[in-house]
């Protein structure tokens, strides 16, 4: 068994770190958070790519800072659950982790199925223009790929159990 380096230890502290907890202490809440970075994440992108130029990267620029809170918030509900290595997790977690991992590569799976079925559709139904779709549409299953694990654990989070008072 390999020991926990100074980083691990680290990031263990940050990740199981309370301060924030009253933002994502309910499952309302946790949904809110999720539901918050999924639009954040989507605006910051959209801009890039709709306006694009200078107007697109201040707009991502600004909707950085919130869109970290986020994550931050959402790591701190999992306790780290996809941050930290493998080490650093009990066998529930190592579950719960691989758990979440399957979840959203099902969905991701069946999203990127019911994209790649509305541009064949597009290109053989219709006159529309795809020809600059290839890039955002790549940036987008990159990203897509790499949160969707992120969103489903923060959808997937218990409620900490109550403190007994008596």
């Amino acid at each position: 068994m390999t020991t926990a380096t100074r980083f691990d230890q680290r990031m263990y502290a940050v990740m199981n770190n309370r301060e924030g907890a009253p933002l994502y202490a309910t499952a309302g809440r946790r949904r809110a958070v999720v539901f918050t970075h999924m639009a954040l994440t989507a605006g910051g992108f959209g801009a890039f790519f709709v306006w694009g130029g200078v107007a697109g990267a201040l707009t991502m620029v600004a909707l950085l800072l919130p869109w970290v809170v986020m994550t931050g918030a959402i790591n701190g509900a999992t306790r780290g659950l996809l941050e930290l290595r493998g080490r650093m997790l009990d066998e529930r977690q190592m579950v719960e982790r691989d758990r979440v991992r399957s979840i959203a590569h099902r969905l991701t799976g069946w999203l990127l199925l019911a994209g790649t079925a509305a541009v064949v559709l597009l290109a053989a139904y219709t006159d529309v223009d795809l020809s600059g779709v290839p890039a955002p549409l790549m940036v987008a299953v990159l990203v897509l790929h790499r949160l969707t694990p992120l969103w489903v654990a923060g959808l997937r989070v218990q409620d900490d159990p109550a403190d007994d008072e008596s």
